[in-house]
Protein backbone atom coordinates (compact mmCIF):
# COMPACT_ATOMS: atom_id res chain seq x y z
CA UNK A 1 0.00 0.00 0.00
CA UNK A 2 1.37 3.60 -0.87
CA UNK A 3 1.02 6.45 1.45
CA UNK A 4 1.13 10.03 0.05
CA UNK A 5 2.21 11.24 3.55
CA UNK A 6 5.19 9.60 5.56
CA UNK A 7 3.48 7.84 8.42
CA UNK A 8 5.80 8.00 11.35
CA UNK A 9 5.65 5.23 14.18
CA UNK A 10 7.03 5.20 17.61
CA UNK A 11 10.22 2.30 18.29
CA UNK A 12 11.75 1.53 21.70
CA UNK A 13 14.17 4.68 20.63
CA UNK A 14 13.40 6.98 18.16
CA UNK A 15 10.47 6.67 15.19
CA UNK A 16 10.57 4.72 12.61
CA UNK A 17 8.68 6.04 8.86
CA UNK A 18 6.17 4.06 6.44
CA UNK A 19 5.92 5.60 3.13
CA UNK A 20 5.26 4.51 -0.43
CA UNK A 21 4.56 1.07 0.95
CA UNK A 22 7.76 0.85 2.23
CA UNK A 23 9.81 0.85 5.91
CA UNK A 24 12.55 3.28 5.94
CA UNK A 25 13.61 2.95 9.42
CA UNK A 26 13.95 0.03 11.62
CA UNK A 27 10.77 -0.38 13.57
CA UNK A 28 12.93 -1.65 16.94
CA UNK A 29 15.75 0.58 17.71
CA UNK A 30 16.02 3.21 14.65
CA UNK A 31 19.20 5.03 16.37
CA UNK A 32 21.03 2.08 17.40
CA UNK A 33 20.52 1.53 13.05
CA UNK A 34 22.10 4.90 12.55
CA UNK A 35 24.51 5.12 15.60
CA UNK A 36 25.87 1.49 13.96
CA UNK A 37 26.10 2.77 10.69
CA UNK A 38 28.01 5.99 11.09
CA UNK A 39 30.29 4.36 13.78
CA UNK A 40 31.47 1.49 11.03
CA UNK A 41 32.64 4.71 8.81
CA UNK A 42 36.36 5.76 8.78
CA UNK A 43 37.15 8.68 10.26
CA UNK A 44 39.84 9.61 7.55
CA UNK A 45 40.71 13.22 7.18
CA UNK A 46 39.66 15.16 4.05
CA UNK A 47 36.32 12.57 4.17
CA UNK A 48 33.10 14.10 2.13
CA UNK A 49 30.52 11.86 4.02
CA UNK A 50 27.53 11.42 1.86
CA UNK A 51 24.50 10.37 3.15
CA UNK A 52 21.12 9.83 0.67
CA UNK A 53 17.87 10.21 2.41
CA UNK A 54 19.13 10.89 6.22
CA UNK A 55 15.28 11.12 7.42
CA UNK A 56 15.61 11.85 11.37
CA UNK A 57 19.52 11.59 10.73
CA UNK A 58 20.05 9.19 13.47
CA UNK A 59 24.50 9.26 14.55
CA UNK A 60 25.37 12.04 11.99
CA UNK A 61 25.25 14.28 15.24
CA UNK A 62 28.02 11.34 16.71
CA UNK A 63 29.46 11.61 13.64
CA UNK A 64 29.63 15.42 13.80
CA UNK A 65 32.11 15.15 16.92
CA UNK A 66 34.29 12.86 15.71
CA UNK A 67 34.81 13.58 11.99
CA UNK A 68 38.61 15.73 11.84
CA UNK A 69 38.02 19.06 10.72
CA UNK A 70 38.79 18.96 7.13
CA UNK A 71 35.66 16.72 6.62
CA UNK A 72 32.36 17.26 6.13
CA UNK A 73 28.49 15.80 5.78
CA UNK A 74 26.55 16.17 3.23
CA UNK A 75 22.83 14.91 3.04
CA UNK A 76 20.44 14.79 0.62
CA UNK A 77 16.70 14.29 0.52
CA UNK A 78 15.25 14.17 -3.02
CA UNK A 79 11.17 13.59 -2.08
CA UNK A 80 9.81 16.37 -1.02
CA UNK A 81 7.71 14.98 1.81
CA UNK A 82 10.33 12.94 3.23
CA UNK A 83 12.69 16.56 2.70
CA UNK A 84 10.74 18.45 5.54
CA UNK A 85 10.76 15.74 7.98
CA UNK A 86 14.86 15.79 7.30
CA UNK A 87 15.02 19.82 7.59
CA UNK A 88 12.95 19.89 11.22
CA UNK A 89 15.01 17.05 12.56
CA UNK A 90 18.37 18.43 11.46
CA UNK A 91 17.82 22.44 11.98
CA UNK A 92 19.94 22.36 15.15
CA UNK A 93 22.75 20.50 13.67
CA UNK A 94 22.29 22.58 10.38
CA UNK A 95 22.85 25.79 12.86
CA UNK A 96 25.91 24.65 15.12
CA UNK A 97 27.82 23.02 12.75
CA UNK A 98 28.75 24.15 9.44
CA UNK A 99 30.89 20.89 7.94
CA UNK A 100 27.13 19.70 7.48
CA UNK A 101 24.67 20.60 4.63
CA UNK A 102 21.20 19.54 3.77
CA UNK A 103 19.99 19.39 -0.23
CA UNK A 104 17.19 18.90 -1.81
CA UNK A 105 18.12 19.05 -5.49
CA UNK A 106 19.03 16.30 -7.42
CA UNK A 107 20.84 17.57 -10.39
CA UNK A 108 24.50 16.00 -10.12
CA UNK A 109 26.58 19.11 -11.59
CA UNK A 110 24.02 21.38 -8.82
CA UNK A 111 25.54 19.30 -6.53
CA UNK A 112 28.63 19.11 -7.33
CA UNK A 113 29.00 22.98 -7.40
CA UNK A 114 27.03 23.55 -4.26
CA UNK A 115 29.71 21.20 -2.58
CA UNK A 116 32.56 23.64 -3.87
CA UNK A 117 31.19 26.87 -2.96
CA UNK A 118 29.83 25.61 0.47
CA UNK A 119 33.22 23.68 1.12
CA UNK A 120 35.67 25.39 -1.10
CA UNK A 121 37.60 23.10 -4.27
CA UNK A 122 39.97 20.27 -3.50
CA UNK A 123 38.55 19.56 0.24
CA UNK A 124 38.15 16.35 0.14
CA UNK A 125 40.43 13.47 -1.06
CA UNK A 126 37.39 10.85 -0.90
CA UNK A 127 33.96 10.51 -0.72
CA UNK A 128 32.14 7.70 1.70
CA UNK A 129 28.55 7.10 1.49
CA UNK A 130 26.36 6.56 4.87
CA UNK A 131 23.00 5.07 4.62
CA UNK A 132 21.50 5.16 7.90
CA UNK A 133 17.70 4.73 6.47
CA UNK A 134 16.51 3.13 3.52
CA UNK A 135 14.89 5.98 1.77
CA UNK A 136 17.42 5.90 -0.62
CA UNK A 137 16.03 3.05 -2.19
CA UNK A 138 13.29 5.62 -3.43
CA UNK A 139 15.58 7.15 -5.93
CA UNK A 140 18.21 4.50 -6.25
CA UNK A 141 19.67 5.43 -9.61
CA UNK A 142 19.18 9.32 -9.03
CA UNK A 143 21.42 8.87 -5.56
CA UNK A 144 23.67 6.70 -7.68
CA UNK A 145 23.99 9.31 -10.35
CA UNK A 146 25.04 12.24 -7.49
CA UNK A 147 27.54 9.35 -5.87
CA UNK A 148 29.00 8.98 -9.13
CA UNK A 149 29.28 12.85 -10.35
CA UNK A 150 31.27 13.69 -6.72
CA UNK A 151 33.41 10.99 -6.92
CA UNK A 152 34.66 11.97 -11.02
CA UNK A 153 34.77 15.45 -9.67
CA UNK A 154 36.97 15.33 -6.78
CA UNK A 155 39.20 12.57 -8.84
CA UNK A 156 38.82 15.51 -11.59
CA UNK A 157 40.09 18.11 -9.02
CA UNK A 158 43.30 16.08 -7.58
CA UNK A 159 44.15 14.68 -11.08
CA UNK A 160 44.37 18.58 -11.98
CA UNK A 161 46.01 19.03 -9.18
CA UNK A 162 48.64 16.25 -9.80
CA UNK A 163 48.87 18.10 -13.13
CA UNK A 164 49.62 21.17 -11.84
CA UNK A 165 52.58 20.44 -9.94
CA UNK A 166 54.31 18.27 -13.15
CA UNK A 167 53.54 20.85 -15.54
CA UNK A 168 52.50 24.00 -14.29
CA UNK A 169 56.26 25.27 -14.37
CA UNK A 170 56.24 24.51 -18.08
CA UNK A 171 52.82 26.35 -18.89
CA UNK A 172 53.73 28.92 -17.33
CA UNK A 173 57.20 29.37 -19.35
CA UNK A 174 55.36 28.25 -22.46
CA UNK A 175 52.66 31.51 -21.46
CA UNK A 176 55.50 33.99 -21.11
CA UNK A 177 57.19 32.89 -24.36
CA UNK A 178 53.62 33.32 -26.17
CA UNK A 179 52.90 36.71 -24.68
CA UNK A 180 54.79 38.91 -27.72
CA UNK A 181 52.03 36.85 -29.70
CA UNK A 182 49.10 38.77 -28.19
CA UNK A 183 50.25 42.22 -30.48
CA UNK A 184 50.05 39.66 -33.84
CA UNK A 185 47.56 37.11 -32.85
CA UNK A 186 43.29 37.24 -34.60
CA UNK A 187 40.59 36.58 -32.64
CA UNK A 188 38.47 33.93 -32.32
CA UNK A 189 35.27 35.86 -32.70
CA UNK A 190 32.17 34.19 -31.54
CA UNK A 191 29.55 33.02 -33.92
CA UNK A 192 32.23 33.62 -37.04
CA UNK A 193 30.96 30.78 -38.90
CA UNK A 194 27.40 31.81 -38.59
CA UNK A 195 25.06 28.68 -38.65
CA UNK A 196 27.37 25.91 -40.51
CA UNK A 197 27.42 22.58 -39.75
CA UNK A 198 30.60 21.75 -37.89
CA UNK A 199 32.65 18.28 -38.23
CA UNK A 200 35.06 18.10 -35.13
CA UNK A 201 37.59 15.60 -35.79
CA UNK A 202 39.83 13.58 -33.32
CA UNK A 203 42.03 10.80 -34.19
CA UNK A 204 40.96 7.46 -33.00
CA UNK A 205 40.73 4.93 -35.13
CA UNK A 206 37.02 5.46 -36.25
CA UNK A 207 38.27 8.30 -38.21
CA UNK A 208 39.00 6.41 -41.38
CA UNK A 209 35.59 5.29 -41.70
CA UNK A 210 34.15 8.71 -41.69
CA UNK A 211 37.03 10.12 -44.01
CA UNK A 212 36.23 7.26 -46.26
CA UNK A 213 32.96 8.10 -46.21
CA UNK A 214 33.41 11.96 -47.05
CA UNK A 215 35.39 10.80 -50.01
CA UNK A 216 32.92 8.47 -51.17
CA UNK A 217 30.10 11.24 -51.33
CA UNK A 218 32.54 14.82 -52.07
CA UNK A 219 35.08 13.56 -53.45
CA UNK A 220 37.30 16.47 -54.67
CA UNK A 221 35.17 18.97 -52.87
CA UNK A 222 36.63 18.32 -49.93
CA UNK A 223 39.60 20.57 -50.80
CA UNK A 224 37.94 23.31 -51.89
CA UNK A 225 36.30 26.14 -49.93
CA UNK A 226 32.90 25.92 -50.54
CA UNK A 227 32.09 22.54 -49.06
CA UNK A 228 28.67 22.99 -47.66
CA UNK A 229 30.42 22.42 -43.76
CA UNK A 230 33.21 23.48 -41.50
CA UNK A 231 35.91 20.83 -40.79
CA UNK A 232 37.78 21.49 -37.21
CA UNK A 233 40.24 19.11 -36.64
CA UNK A 234 42.79 18.49 -33.52
CA UNK A 235 46.76 18.33 -34.72
CA UNK A 236 47.25 15.13 -34.37
CA UNK A 237 44.91 14.57 -37.14
CA UNK A 238 46.44 16.79 -39.55
CA UNK A 239 48.64 14.49 -41.28
CA UNK A 240 45.74 11.75 -42.11
CA UNK A 241 43.58 14.63 -43.34
CA UNK A 242 46.89 16.05 -46.00
CA UNK A 243 47.14 12.58 -47.03
CA UNK A 244 43.84 12.24 -48.43
CA UNK A 245 44.02 15.77 -49.37
CA UNK A 246 41.15 17.02 -47.08
CA UNK A 247 42.56 21.10 -45.65
CA UNK A 248 40.55 22.01 -42.66
CA UNK A 249 39.30 25.18 -41.97
CA UNK A 250 40.86 25.33 -38.27
CA UNK A 251 43.42 23.08 -36.81
CA UNK A 252 43.68 23.33 -32.33
CA UNK A 253 46.89 22.61 -30.71
CA UNK A 254 46.87 22.32 -27.05
CA UNK A 255 50.04 20.48 -25.84
CA UNK A 256 52.48 22.50 -23.85
CA UNK A 257 55.71 19.32 -24.37
CA UNK A 258 57.49 18.83 -27.89
CA UNK A 259 54.99 15.26 -28.12
CA UNK A 260 53.17 17.03 -30.59
CA UNK A 261 55.84 18.03 -33.29
CA UNK A 262 55.55 15.38 -34.31
CA UNK A 263 52.51 15.57 -35.77
CA UNK A 264 53.32 18.81 -38.18
CA UNK A 265 56.29 16.74 -39.80
CA UNK A 266 55.59 17.04 -43.84
CA UNK A 267 53.11 19.95 -43.04
CA UNK A 268 55.76 22.67 -43.61
CA UNK A 269 54.49 24.01 -46.65
CA UNK A 270 50.48 23.71 -45.88
CA UNK A 271 49.17 26.54 -44.69
CA UNK A 272 46.21 26.22 -42.10
CA UNK A 273 44.54 28.11 -39.71
CA UNK A 274 45.49 27.45 -36.06
CA UNK A 275 44.03 27.90 -33.26
CA UNK A 276 46.49 27.61 -30.30
CA UNK A 277 46.26 27.66 -26.34
CA UNK A 278 48.78 30.29 -24.94
CA UNK A 279 50.24 27.91 -22.88
CA UNK A 280 51.34 25.27 -25.98
CA UNK A 281 54.80 24.44 -27.21
CA UNK A 282 55.65 27.88 -28.95
CA UNK A 283 57.38 25.89 -31.52
CA UNK A 284 54.01 24.68 -32.84
CA UNK A 285 53.26 28.28 -34.40
CA UNK A 286 56.30 28.01 -36.77
CA UNK A 287 55.07 24.91 -38.36
CA UNK A 288 51.83 25.78 -40.00
CA UNK A 289 52.58 29.72 -40.95
CA UNK A 290 50.73 32.77 -40.38
CA UNK A 291 49.36 33.96 -37.46
CA UNK A 292 47.74 31.56 -34.48
CA UNK A 293 44.45 32.29 -33.29
CA UNK A 294 45.52 32.41 -29.53
CA UNK A 295 42.82 31.03 -26.58
CA UNK A 296 43.18 30.68 -22.94
CA UNK A 297 42.65 27.54 -21.09
CA UNK A 298 43.81 28.82 -17.29
CA UNK A 299 45.40 26.53 -15.51
CA UNK A 300 44.68 27.62 -12.53
CA UNK A 301 43.58 30.80 -10.96
CA UNK A 302 46.29 33.12 -11.12
CA UNK A 303 46.50 36.84 -11.03
CA UNK A 304 48.33 36.62 -14.09
CA UNK A 305 44.89 36.39 -15.94
CA UNK A 306 43.26 39.14 -14.15
CA UNK A 307 46.05 41.59 -15.09
CA UNK A 308 45.72 40.71 -18.84
CA UNK A 309 42.04 40.71 -19.08
CA UNK A 310 42.20 44.29 -17.10
CA UNK A 311 44.81 44.83 -20.08
CA UNK A 312 42.16 44.36 -22.36
CA UNK A 313 45.03 41.37 -23.98
CA UNK A 314 43.17 38.37 -22.24
CA UNK A 315 41.90 35.99 -25.07
CA UNK A 316 39.36 34.15 -25.95
CA UNK A 317 38.87 31.66 -22.34
CA UNK A 318 37.57 27.95 -22.21
CA UNK A 319 37.46 25.72 -19.43
CA UNK A 320 40.65 23.60 -18.50
CA UNK A 321 39.59 20.55 -20.15
CA UNK A 322 42.50 18.67 -20.34
CA UNK A 323 42.29 17.14 -24.05
CA UNK A 324 42.50 18.74 -27.12
CA UNK A 325 39.45 16.90 -28.76
CA UNK A 326 37.29 17.99 -25.86
CA UNK A 327 38.36 21.79 -26.43
CA UNK A 328 38.15 21.39 -30.45
CA UNK A 329 34.35 20.95 -29.42
CA UNK A 330 34.00 23.31 -27.02
CA UNK A 331 35.68 25.83 -30.03
CA UNK A 332 32.97 24.71 -32.41
CA UNK A 333 30.65 25.30 -30.08
CA UNK A 334 31.43 28.70 -30.11
CA UNK A 335 32.55 29.48 -33.52
CA UNK A 336 29.15 28.11 -34.90
CA UNK A 337 25.51 27.81 -33.95
CA UNK A 338 24.39 25.33 -36.40
CA UNK A 339 24.73 21.23 -35.46
CA UNK A 340 28.38 19.89 -34.57
CA UNK A 341 29.21 16.19 -35.64
CA UNK A 342 32.08 14.20 -33.62
CA UNK A 343 34.19 11.49 -35.01
CA UNK A 344 37.48 10.17 -34.42
CA UNK A 345 36.67 11.03 -30.93
CA UNK A 346 37.32 7.21 -29.28
CA UNK A 347 38.65 7.46 -26.13
CA UNK A 348 39.93 3.42 -26.81
CA UNK A 349 41.74 1.08 -28.85
CA UNK A 350 41.97 -1.68 -30.11
CA UNK A 351 45.13 -4.25 -30.02
CA UNK A 352 46.54 -2.98 -33.25
CA UNK A 353 45.26 0.26 -33.64
CA UNK A 354 45.60 3.35 -31.18
CA UNK A 355 45.03 6.06 -33.98
CA UNK A 356 43.82 6.67 -37.60
CA UNK A 357 46.15 5.78 -40.16
CA UNK A 358 48.97 8.16 -41.68
CA UNK A 359 48.90 9.62 -38.15
CA UNK A 360 52.18 9.72 -36.06
CA UNK A 361 51.18 7.21 -33.58
CA UNK A 362 49.82 4.72 -36.85
CA UNK A 363 53.40 5.51 -38.59
CA UNK A 364 55.44 4.56 -35.93
CA UNK A 365 53.44 1.29 -35.13
CA UNK A 366 54.29 0.25 -39.05
CA UNK A 367 57.61 1.74 -39.06
CA UNK A 368 58.55 -0.61 -36.08
CA UNK A 369 56.74 -4.04 -38.35
CA UNK A 370 58.88 -6.46 -39.07
CA UNK A 371 58.73 -9.85 -39.05
CA UNK A 372 59.66 -10.48 -35.46
CA UNK A 373 57.65 -7.80 -34.48
CA UNK A 374 53.58 -7.75 -35.59
CA UNK A 375 51.06 -5.21 -35.16
CA UNK A 376 49.40 -6.01 -32.06
CA UNK A 377 50.78 -3.72 -29.56
CA UNK A 378 50.25 -6.59 -26.59
CA UNK A 379 52.47 -4.70 -24.36
CA UNK A 380 50.90 -1.61 -24.39
CA UNK A 381 46.93 -3.00 -25.03
CA UNK A 382 47.42 -4.97 -21.57
CA UNK A 383 49.42 -2.64 -19.41
CA UNK A 384 48.20 -2.45 -15.83
CA UNK A 385 45.20 -0.13 -15.96
CA UNK A 386 43.64 -1.28 -19.40
CA UNK A 387 40.49 -3.19 -19.57
CA UNK A 388 38.02 -4.10 -21.73
CA UNK A 389 34.97 -2.05 -23.02
CA UNK A 390 31.76 -2.06 -25.43
CA UNK A 391 31.75 0.45 -27.98
CA UNK A 392 28.80 2.41 -28.79
CA UNK A 393 28.03 -0.47 -31.52
CA UNK A 394 29.03 -3.08 -28.96
CA UNK A 395 31.87 -4.45 -30.51
CA UNK A 396 35.05 -5.00 -27.81
CA UNK A 397 38.26 -2.54 -27.41
CA UNK A 398 40.33 -0.99 -24.59
CA UNK A 399 40.79 1.91 -22.40
CA UNK A 400 42.59 2.90 -19.73
CA UNK A 401 41.47 5.35 -16.76
CA UNK A 402 43.10 8.17 -18.23
CA UNK A 403 40.69 7.97 -21.48
CA UNK A 404 37.75 6.57 -19.53
CA UNK A 405 38.50 10.00 -17.09
CA UNK A 406 38.40 12.06 -20.38
CA UNK A 407 35.42 10.27 -21.61
CA UNK A 408 33.48 11.20 -18.55
CA UNK A 409 34.51 14.34 -18.49
CA UNK A 410 33.76 14.68 -22.26
CA UNK A 411 29.73 13.51 -21.04
CA UNK A 412 29.60 15.59 -18.22
CA UNK A 413 30.45 18.97 -20.60
CA UNK A 414 28.37 18.43 -23.79
CA UNK A 415 26.00 15.63 -23.45
CA UNK A 416 23.26 18.30 -22.59
CA UNK A 417 23.97 20.42 -25.70
CA UNK A 418 21.45 18.56 -27.79
CA UNK A 419 22.93 19.81 -31.18
CA UNK A 420 26.08 17.63 -30.78
CA UNK A 421 25.88 14.13 -32.19
CA UNK A 422 28.36 11.34 -32.39
CA UNK A 423 28.72 8.99 -35.18
CA UNK A 424 27.98 5.35 -34.65
CA UNK A 425 30.74 2.85 -34.48
CA UNK A 426 33.85 2.15 -33.18
CA UNK A 427 34.54 4.32 -29.47
CA UNK A 428 33.05 4.59 -26.19
CA UNK A 429 29.65 5.93 -25.70
CA UNK A 430 30.17 9.68 -25.25
CA UNK A 431 26.26 10.46 -24.00
CA UNK A 432 25.56 11.79 -26.62
CA UNK A 433 23.13 10.99 -29.88
CA UNK A 434 24.54 8.99 -32.22
CA UNK A 435 24.07 8.75 -35.69
CA UNK A 436 24.89 6.87 -39.04
CA UNK A 437 27.47 7.71 -40.88
CA UNK A 438 24.75 8.31 -43.46
CA UNK A 439 22.75 10.38 -41.50
CA UNK A 440 25.72 12.34 -40.63
CA UNK A 441 26.62 13.06 -43.86
CA UNK A 442 22.91 14.00 -44.50
CA UNK A 443 23.62 16.86 -41.50
CA UNK A 444 26.88 18.05 -43.07
CA UNK A 445 24.90 18.70 -46.76
CA UNK A 446 22.56 20.94 -45.09
CA UNK A 447 24.32 24.41 -45.77
CA UNK A 448 23.72 26.49 -43.22
CA UNK A 449 24.06 30.33 -43.10
CA UNK A 450 27.81 30.59 -43.30
CA UNK A 451 29.73 33.11 -41.39
CA UNK A 452 33.70 33.97 -42.73
CA UNK A 453 36.78 32.12 -42.04
CA UNK A 454 37.64 32.31 -38.15
CA UNK A 455 40.18 35.31 -38.72
CA UNK A 456 42.31 36.53 -41.44
CA UNK A 457 45.86 34.93 -41.31
CA UNK A 458 46.73 38.72 -41.34
CA UNK A 459 47.61 40.62 -38.24
CA UNK A 460 44.68 42.87 -36.96
CA UNK A 461 44.93 46.62 -38.07
CA UNK A 462 45.61 47.94 -34.67
CA UNK A 463 48.65 45.36 -34.28
CA UNK A 464 50.93 48.54 -33.95
CA UNK A 465 48.98 49.50 -30.86
CA UNK A 466 48.20 46.33 -29.49
CA UNK A 467 52.43 45.30 -29.83
CA UNK A 468 53.06 48.47 -27.88
CA UNK A 469 50.69 47.09 -25.15
CA UNK A 470 52.15 44.07 -24.68
CA UNK A 471 55.38 45.12 -24.93
CA UNK A 472 54.55 47.48 -21.62
CA UNK A 473 52.67 44.33 -20.02
CA UNK A 474 55.46 42.12 -20.47
CA UNK A 475 57.86 45.47 -18.84
CA UNK A 476 55.41 45.68 -15.83
CA UNK A 477 55.78 41.55 -15.18
CA UNK A 478 59.82 41.76 -15.70
CA UNK A 479 59.54 44.38 -13.36
CA UNK A 480 57.36 43.04 -10.45
CA UNK A 481 59.73 39.83 -11.01
CA UNK A 482 63.05 42.53 -10.31
CA UNK A 483 61.08 44.17 -7.31
CA UNK A 484 60.52 40.83 -5.93
CA UNK A 485 63.89 38.81 -6.30
CA UNK A 486 65.43 42.64 -4.68
CA UNK A 487 63.16 41.79 -1.40
CA UNK A 488 63.86 37.92 -1.61
CA UNK A 489 67.69 38.61 -1.63
CA UNK A 490 67.97 41.37 0.48
CA UNK A 491 68.70 43.87 -1.95
CA UNK A 492 65.72 45.70 -0.51
CA UNK A 493 65.01 46.48 3.05
CA UNK A 494 62.91 43.38 4.15
CA UNK A 495 58.96 44.38 4.17
CA UNK A 496 56.66 42.01 5.34
CA UNK A 497 53.64 43.48 4.67
CA UNK A 498 54.95 44.56 0.81
CA UNK A 499 56.15 41.12 0.78
CA UNK A 500 53.20 38.94 1.32
CA UNK A 501 51.25 41.74 -0.91
CA UNK A 502 54.26 40.95 -3.81
CA UNK A 503 53.76 37.11 -3.48
CA UNK A 504 49.82 37.08 -3.85
CA UNK A 505 50.30 39.03 -6.75
CA UNK A 506 52.99 36.42 -7.99
CA UNK A 507 50.93 33.57 -6.90
CA UNK A 508 51.75 32.29 -11.01
CA UNK A 509 55.43 31.63 -9.60
CA UNK A 510 53.90 29.20 -6.56
CA UNK A 511 50.75 27.93 -7.61
CA UNK A 512 52.60 24.79 -8.98
CA UNK A 513 54.51 24.21 -5.34
CA UNK A 514 52.98 20.42 -4.41
CA UNK A 515 51.82 22.32 -1.05
CA UNK A 516 49.83 25.07 -3.12
CA UNK A 517 48.45 22.97 -5.90
CA UNK A 518 45.98 21.14 -4.03
CA UNK A 519 45.35 24.21 -1.58
CA UNK A 520 43.05 26.49 -3.76
CA UNK A 521 45.08 29.37 -4.23
CA UNK A 522 46.17 28.94 -0.31
CA UNK A 523 50.26 29.22 0.07
CA UNK A 524 52.66 29.24 3.27
CA UNK A 525 53.18 32.73 4.55
CA UNK A 526 55.94 35.25 4.66
CA UNK A 527 57.71 33.66 7.30
CA UNK A 528 58.12 30.04 6.01
CA UNK A 529 62.00 30.05 4.56
CA UNK A 530 61.72 26.86 2.26
CA UNK A 531 58.80 28.52 0.36
CA UNK A 532 60.67 31.67 0.08
CA UNK A 533 63.64 29.88 -1.44
CA UNK A 534 61.81 27.89 -4.17
CA UNK A 535 60.01 31.30 -5.20
CA UNK A 536 63.46 32.65 -5.71
CA UNK A 537 64.97 29.74 -7.96
CA UNK A 538 61.75 30.30 -9.84
CA UNK A 539 62.53 33.90 -10.86
CA UNK A 540 65.67 34.40 -12.78
CA UNK A 541 64.81 31.37 -15.64
CA UNK A 542 61.08 33.68 -15.93
CA UNK A 543 62.78 36.36 -16.71
CA UNK A 544 64.61 35.11 -19.23
CA UNK A 545 61.91 33.15 -20.84
CA UNK A 546 60.18 36.62 -21.17
CA UNK A 547 63.10 38.37 -22.37
CA UNK A 548 63.70 35.33 -25.12
CA UNK A 549 60.07 35.87 -26.43
CA UNK A 550 60.61 38.23 -29.01
CA UNK A 551 59.03 41.82 -27.69
CA UNK A 552 61.40 43.91 -25.82
CA UNK A 553 60.31 46.13 -23.09
CA UNK A 554 59.77 48.92 -25.08
CA UNK A 555 57.34 47.14 -27.49
CA UNK A 556 59.46 46.62 -30.64
CA UNK A 557 60.45 43.17 -32.10
CA UNK A 558 63.03 41.18 -30.24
Amino acid sequence: MSHEQPRQEKARRGFSVSYKGKTLLSRIDPVAQGERTVQAASLDAGTLYVCPSPLYGYGLAWLLEHIPTDSAILAIELDEQLYGLSQNALEGLLKTHRTLGLLRFGDPERVCAWVKRAWGSRRFRRLETLRVSGGWQLYEAEYARILEALRRDIALDWGNAMTLVHMGRRYLWNTFRNLPLLARTTVLQRGVWGAAPVLVLGAGPSLDGVLDGLHRTWGAVLAEPERPFKLLAVDTCLPALKDRNIRPDLAVALESQHWNLRDFIGLGSWEIPLAMDLSALPATREVLGGYPRLFVTPWAPLRLFTRLKAARLLPETFPPLGSVGLTAVALAQRLSSGPIIVAGLDFSFTLDRFHARATPGHRDTLARHTRLRGLFMAETAFRPGTGAVRSKSGLPQRTDPVMKTYRDLFEQEFARDSRIHDIYGLGLPLGLSTLSLEDALEILAREGPQGSAPAPSAPLPDARDREVAVGAFIAQEQAALLRLRDLLTGARPPDTAVLETMLDESDHLWAHFPECAGAGGRRPPATDRSFLTRVRLEIDPLITTTCRGGITSNGSGG
